[in-house]
């Protein structure tokens, strides 16, 4: 069990903190510096830990992070850079599956990843590659407040934006019932639809080694 966690805590606390960071570095970019004025665009994790969120995670392996404050009042185009906004989060973390990857490839080129020494590490970009992309993808759920919903709302025009606005008054009920059904039921409906993705992008991100 404490294995486990010490093989887990790494490639969470990085998947979050970059994915938080991502946020906060894009919404900077358009004019928006609400993130770095308290603090959040940070690489140090503690600022981007949500307690319970980041418990979640260990345990059913679906949770959150504090998420970080955007102020679409500074944009130029709120709804389209809103959409950039969310967006960077779920790339960001594919960029460390993708980085996670090579050098899983690289470690197994290598035969490190069989060497007592170093297979302690190996075992951890597994899971980076892994928990990177489920985050990636369960983001990418249209259901608020997930990455998502804000994504699809900056692609409906704008006579359908009713639609997003419906959406968000019954996502966060919608979200907790999935998980608590799968914590009920010991059936993951999220892994359901994400567990071929991930299996398919670790196998491409890793040229078939996984």
């Amino acid at each position: 069990m404490v294995e486990t966690f010490l093989l887990l805590a790494p490639p969470i606390l990085l998947a979050i903190t970059f994915h938080e960071y991502a946020h906060g570095w894009m919404a900077l970019k358009f004019g928006d510096p609400t993130a770095k004025m308290l603090g959040r665009l940070s690489l140090n994790p503690l600022v981007h830990l949500d307690p319970i969120g980041t418990l979640m995670l260990f345990l059913v392996h679906f949770g959150w992070a504090k998420p970080v404050p955007v102020d679409p009042r500074y944009f130029s185009d709120p709804k389209r850079q809103m959409l950039w906004v969310a967006l960077a989060g779920p790339v960001a973390n594919m960029i460390l599956a993708f980085v996670s990857g090579l050098l899983i490839i690289g470690f197994a080129s290598s035969n490190l990843m069989f060497d007592s020494s170093t297979a302690l590490f190996g075992n951890m970009l597994v899971y980076s590659l892994q928990i990177n992309l489920a985050l990636a993808v369960f983001n990418m759920l249209p259901i608020p407040p997930l990455d998502g919903s804000k994504i699809l709302r900056g692609l409906l025009p704008y006579k359908h934006e009713h639609i997003a606005i419906e959406m968000e008054r019954y996502g966060p009920w919608v979200l907790m019932s999935i998980i608590l059904f799968g914590l009920m039921t010991g059936v993951s409906l999220f892994w359901i639809f994400i567990g071929p993705f991930v299996r398919f992008f670790s196998s491409l991100f890793t040229f078939g080694l996984m």
